[in-house]
């Protein structure tokens, strides 16, 4: 049987298009949707305690094959990595209420969970989006 390969265009460290705004220090990514600065979402990203939780949780990310999946629970909210084929993963999220998958290439996400790593530490520049990710919390209602 012939494996799937997806032709849909996919997040790759080697893009064009800017679409990695950064990584918080809390572990969330923040991306630009297809590059678009005026879209940006903030994705949960992984979070483990110890170096051998990273180590475990990147070969389970390594060992998953096409229609599997792997769910990232974090205290406020999830999202899940799922395998679709051989180098071709999504992230399933939602925007305003919808569905989204964001498509990555392996090596991209993989880079993505490697700042799971208890010794990672963000960038500089990136401090102020865990101070954006606060602002948003505090103006977001808690109750319906």
């Amino acid at each position: 049987m012939m494996s799937l390969f997806p032709l849909a265009p996919r997040y790759r460290l080697d893009d064009e298009l800017l679409w990695l705004e950064g990584v918080d220090p809390s572990r969330h990514y923040w991306l630009r949707v297809n590059g678009e600065m005026a879209m940006t979402v903030v994705i949960p990203g992984l979070a483990v305690a110890s170096a051998a939780e990273f180590k475990a949780e990147v070969l389970r990310f390594r060992a998953l094959q096409p229609g599997e999946e792997m769910a990232i629970h974090r205290a406020a909210s999830h999202c899940t990595i799922v395998c679709i084929s051989q180098n071709c993963y999504a992230i399933a999220t939602e925007i305003a209420g919808a569905p989204v998958w964001h498509l990555f290439d392996q090596e991209s996400l993989e880079s993505l969970l490697r700042t799971s790593h208890p010794d990672w530490q963000c960038a500089p520049q990136d401090m102020e989006l865990g101070r954006r990710l606060l602002m948003r919390s505090w103006v977001t209602s808690v109750a319906a």
